[in-house]
C-alpha cells in the first residue's frame, strides 16, 4: 500500500498452522496491512462478528470448523456475506477449487504459495470492492 492510504486493511487469516500464520501475516503486515488470525472456524465466525474484516484468508482443513462450513455459514449471514474470501489451502485440484468457489469464495489459492502472486490477489480484491485504491506505479 502507499502512505496516502490512511485507514489499514483489515485482514483476517484464518489457518491452524503456526509458521504459517506467521509467515502471511509479516508478508501482509510489511505491506501496511492489519492482520488478525484465527486457528478455528468458530474462533473466526466469532471475530468477524466482533469486527468485520475487509478480507479474509482461509484454510480448509482445520479443527472445530472447517473452511467450507466456516464459509458458507459467513455467506449465510446478511452482515458477512459481503466480505471476499480467498480460499488458501493445502487442498489443491480442481473439484476442491470448485467446491470453494461454489461455496463462495472469490478466489482459491493452493499451498505451498506464491507470495507474489498471493499480494496480486489481495490486492485485486480489495481494489474491486473499494476498500484500496488502484495504486499507480
Amino acid at each position: 500500500m502507499d502512505e496516502k492510504t490512511k485507514e489499514k486493511i483489515d485482514i483476517l487469516l484464518v489457518d491452524d498452522e503456526k509458521d504459517f500464520v506467521d509467515a502471511v501475516r509479516s508478508l501482509l503486515e510489511e505491506r501496511g496491512f492489519n492482520v488478525r488470525s484465527a486457528n478455528d472456524g468458530v474462533r473466526a465466525l466469532e471475530m468477524v462478528t466482533e469486527n468485520t474484516p475487509d478480507l479474509i484468508l482461509l484454510d480448509i482443513v482445520m479443527p472445530k470448523m472447517d473452511g467450507i462450513a466456516f464459509l458458507k455459514k459467513l455467506k449465510a449471514q446478511e452482515k458477512t456475506s459481503k466480505i471476499p474470501v480467498i480460499m488458501l489451502t493445502v487442498r489443491d485440484g480442481q473439484a476442491n477449487r470448485n467446491i470453494g468457489l461454489e461455496a463462495g469464495a472469490y478466489e482459491y489459492i493452493s499451498k505451498p504459495y506464491d507470495s507474489i502472486a498471493l499480494l496480486r490477489q489481495v490486492r485485486n480484491i480489495l481494489e474491486k470492492t473499494g476498500k484500496l485504491k488502484r495504486s499507480v506505479s
